[in-house]
Formats: structure tokens, C-alpha cells, sequence
């Protein structure tokens, strides 16, 4: 039986909240099928809450609202986590973002080790960024710090 619980432990908070990636599954709201995204914009405000920015035309915000239900799932602590919530808008622009950012809140309803029997991660995924390095950092400092205001 897998271990679950209510919030994020205290690992999964510190790992989410510096630089990481997580996959969003949505249900899309046209069809009702799974929609799955990759999102590198993700912050846990606490324990219970994991706040995350997206572009403004993005899908998931249509999905989020059509059906607030979602999971989020990481490679980390050796495992494979999913975390189960509920989606909120939180803010259509992020403030002192230089394009138009939306900014979405997931309040955790289970988090649960989601890896297969007999196994474990032995090595995370990793992701680079593909444009001026300098330009990320700096884009990735303004979307953290007006996540970390909205």
C-alpha cells in the first residue's frame, strides 16, 4: 500500500521551493480528457498549498476552471510523488512580469508516493534551458518574487 498524507512533507516543501519541474495533469476543459504540462514556474507557499504561474493564454487556466481538479506529479526523495488538489486562479497577471503570467494556487487534498513496487528513483530527471541564460535568471527572479506576493 502506498504512503499518503494531507501536505506536503517537509523534503517535498524544501525541494519545492527553490528551481524545479513538475508535470500538471488538468482535465481539458473542451473534451474532458486528460491534458498533461510540464511546468518549471512552481512554488509551495506552505505545507498545504502549491502556487504556480503560467502563460496568460495558456490552456490549463480554461481546464482549472472548467474543472479545478488536478494532480501534480515529481521525481524527488527517491520516489515518484502525485499530489492531488484543487485548482484556483489566483491573479490573470502577475505583477512586474513583463508579459501577461497567470498565477494559480493547488490546495493539496493527498500527497502520495506514486512509484512502482521494488523499485526507487536513482537518478531525478534534469532540464536545461534552452535561451540566453541570463535573460531565464533574470525572467525566473521575476516571476518567483511576484508568485511569492500574489
Amino acid at each position: 500500500m502506498a504512503e499518503t498524507s494531507t501536505a506536503l512533507n517537509e523534503q517535498l516543501l524544501s525541494i519545492l521551493q527553490k528551481e524545479t519541474f513538475v508535470i500538471l495533469n488538468t482535465a481539458d476543459a473542451d473534451t474532458g480528457a486528460p491534458g498533461v504540462n510540464a511546468i518549471s514556474w512552481v512554488y509551495a507557499k506552505d505545507e498545504g498549498t502549491i502556487r504556480f504561474a503560467v502563460d496568460g493564454r495558456s490552456r490549463i487556466i480554461n481546464n482549472v476552471r472548467a474543472n479545478p481538479q488536478v494532480a501534480v506529479s515529481l521525481f524527488a526523495t527517491g520516489t515518484f510523488h502525485a499530489i492531488y488538489g484543487e485548482a484556483k486562479l489566483v491573479v490573470d497577471v502577475l505583477p512586474g512580469v513583463p508579459f501577461k503570467l497567470a498565477c494559480i494556487d493547488i490546495h493539496i487534498r493527498e500527497v502520495r508516493d506514486a512509484m512502482f513496487y521494488g523499485a526507487r528513483v536513482s537518478v531525478v530527471p534534469e532540464y536545461e534551458k534552452t535561451y540566453d541564460q541570463r535573460a531565464a535568471d533574470k525572467l525566473d527572479g521575476q516571476v518567483f518574487e511576484a508568485m511569492k506576493k500574489a
